[in-house]
C-alpha cells in the first residue's frame, strides 16, 4: 500500500508537469524571447536554470535539460517546468530588478505569513554541517559569486536574470546550523509566491547532488 501511495504522488507529479507544459503553448513566444532574450530557433526555445541548459519545444511545450550541449536529454521535473514556465508565461512585462536582497516573506506583493518556508531548510542544514568547502565548491560549480555574510555566502543565480543568495553557518555549541536564502526585493515581478519554493527546492536538491559527486 505504502508503494502505491509513493507512486501515484509520483505520478500527480508527472501530471502537473505535463499541465504547466501544455500550458505553457497559450503564451505568446515572441514576447518571451524579447523580454530576456532568449536563444532560440524554429523548433526550441533555450534557457539557463540552476547550472543547466534547457531546451523547451515551441510546439509540444515539453521541457528537456542537457549536460552535454544537447547530444543526450532527460525531461526535466516538476520544479524545474513549474518554475521555468512560471517566469516565462507569468512574470510581468516590466519586471526589474530592485538591487535590494530580502526574506521571501518580505518580497514585495507578499503578504506577511508564519515564515513555512524556514523549516523546509532544516535538512539541508544538516546535510551542509561540517561540509563547508565541499559547499563551496558546490556553489561555484553553479557559477556563485562569493560573499561576505556567513560561513558559506554566495550570490547565485537560478535563472541568468534572477539573483538568490545563499547564506550559511556551521552549528556550534549553542546554536545548531542555519540557512538562509535573501531574494531580490522584487523577484514576485518574475515568479509568483509559491514558485520561489519550487526555485528553492531545485537549487538545494542540486548543490546536494554536486556535494555528493565530489565526495565520491
Amino acid at each position: 500500500m505504502k508503494e502505491r501511495q509513493i507512486n501515484m504522488a509520483s505520478s500527480n507529479y508527472d501530471i502537473t508537469r505535463d499541465n504547466a507544459e501544455r500550458r505553457f503553448l497559450n503564451y505568446d513566444q515572441e514576447n518571451m524571447i524579447d523580454r530576456f532574450n532568449l536563444k532560440h530557433d524554429e523548433q526550441y526555445l533555450y534557457i539557463e536554470f540552476v547550472g543547466r541548459d534547457y531546451r523547451i519545444d515551441r510546439s509540444t511545450g515539453r521541457t528537456e535539460w542537457t549536460a552535454d550541449g544537447f547530444t543526450h536529454v532527460e525531461h526535466a521535473g516538476f520544479n524545474e517546468v513549474l518554475a521555468i514556465c512560471d517566469v516565462l508565461c507569468d512574470s510581468k512585462e516590466d519586471c526589474r530588478l530592485s538591487g535590494q536582497f530580502v526574506k521571501v516573506n518580505d518580497l514585495k506583493g507578499t503578504v506577511r505569513s508564519s515564515g513555512l518556508g524556514n523549516d523546509l531548510y532544516g535538512k539541508y542544514a544538516e546535510y551542509f554541517d561540517g561540509k563547508l568547502p565541499e559547499l563551496r565548491k558546490a556553489c561555484e560549480v553553479l557559477g556563485g559569486e562569493k560573499q561576505k555574510i556567513g560561513d558559506v555566502s554566495y550570490l547565485l543565480h537560478p535563472f541568468p536574470f534572477l539573483p538568490l543568495m545563499l547564506q550559511f553557518w556551521e552549528s556550534d555549541d549553542e546554536f545548531p546550523a542555519s540557512l538562509k536564502f535573501m531574494w531580490d526585493e522584487n523577484t514576485l515581478d518574475f515568479l509568483r509566491y509559491e514558485t520561489t519554493y519550487y526555485v528553492l527546492g531545485h537549487v538545494l536538491e542540486r548543490l546536494k547532488t554536486l556535494m555528493e559527486e565530489e565526495g565520491k
